[in-house]
């Protein structure tokens, strides 16, 4: 599952990317200095790894992971080609979810796009962009869905009347994972996976502050948000630990990559033992078998049972067999929908 970091040239973003990969990248005081995207591999930290393989003296500790790929910055017209607009597009098509970094600092030594620090203006500037090439991609699918009601194909009008009702919301200036729709309507599911919009994908804004603990305007706060210090996160690589104590120093990247993870909706599920300590990542609703899929295709299929307990209650019982004494430790079967914080052992 990847997270796209998107935002106007000189945001940060790039320096963002080198803290949470410890990954060296190009990050250059001038517009478009990421012009191939650069991805990096995050552990999503989890606490209760390290507590679950000292119980279990686990040889070694598997964390789950997300993607982030750092994409060149956006400028007003890329939906119709400037700057990196086509380019930009296209990568961002690829990915799950959007981070989008909003300058809120200021620093005339570090060059804006539009010579001004706006936040909210910035944050349009990126919307009303995506904006426009989802509308551009909605009225190719319309012209032919049109057809296809006039030729009375099943589904083609429930799946227009969809479509438009997206449209009016883009049009009107929201962007589509606002629009409110049926899920459970199977052709619903057909014209949104069709259509893959843009801004159909969840969004999570990173305001890049030079104090965390300033309050923004009120526009700002209410959109789903971490705040960081992108600088001194940076720093913050070349720093040990006691060092960043001493100078009192603390980072926030531990919060954007448990809400980047919530935000391509993923749980975890862990299993424990002698071998390692592991975190499996499934999507939140995923049945027993389902959540198997996550270790070998086969559980689905051959999924008889599943032994589970929540993790602290495995802690506090101290052991495995220690849990089945207590009676802590369940069977369940193919409908039990699997918890965040799980240890699951699955019969097949």
């Amino acid at each position: 599952m990847k997270i796209g970091i998107v935002g106007l040239p000189n945001v940060g973003k790039s320096t963002l990317f080198k803290a949470l990969t410890k990954t060296q990248v190009d990050i250059s005081n001038y517009p478009f200095c990421t012009i191939e995207p650069n991805v990096g591999i995050v552990k999503v930290p989890d606490e209760r790894l390290e507590k679950l393989s000292e119980m279990s003296t686990s040889e070694k500790i598997i964390p789950a992971i997300i993607e982030f790929v750092d994409i060149a910055g956006i400028v007003k017209g890329a939906s119709t080609g400037e700057g990196l607009g086509n380019k930009f597009l296209s990568n961002i098509r690829e990915v799950d979810a959007i981070c989008q970094v909003v300058r809120v600092f200021d620093n005339s030594n570090i060059i804006h796009v539009n010579n001004k620090i706006d936040p909210e203006s910035d944050i349009e500037t990126i919307n009303t962009e995506l904006i426009l090439a989802d509308l551009e991609t909605i009225q190719k699918v319309k012209i032919r869905l049109e057809k296809e009601t006039h030729g009375n194909k099943k589904g083609a009008a429930e799946q227009l009347a969809v479509l438009n009702h997206i449209r009016e919301n883009l049009e009107a200036g929201q962007v589509a994972n606002s629009t409110s729709l049926d899920f459970e309507d199977e052709n619903t599911k057909i014209i949104v996976r069709e259509l893959s919009l843009l801004t159909m994908k969840p969004f999570l804004y990173i305001y890049n502050v030079s104090d965390v603990a300033e309050k923004l305007p009120e526009n700002l706060e209410k959109l789903p948000h971490v705040k960081l210090d992108v600088k001194i996160e940076e720093e913050l690589i070349e720093m040990t630990k006691v060092e960043a104590e001493e100078l009192g120093v603390k980072s926030n990247l531990d919060e954007l990559i448990v809400r980047a993870y919530e935000l391509l909706g993923l749980i975890t599920f862990l299993t424990t033992g002698k071998d390692e300590t592991r975190a499996w990542t499934i999507k939140k609703g995923w049945t027993a078998p389902l959540a198997g899929t996550a270790i070998h295709n086969d559980f689905k299929d051959k999924f008889i049972r599943a032994e589970v307990i929540n993790w602290q209650k495995l802690l506090d019982a101290g052991s495995w067999s220690k849990a089945k004494e207590l009676g802590t430790l369940r069977l369940e079967g193919k409908e039990y929908v699997v918890q965040d914080g799980d240890v699951v052992e699955f019969k097949i």
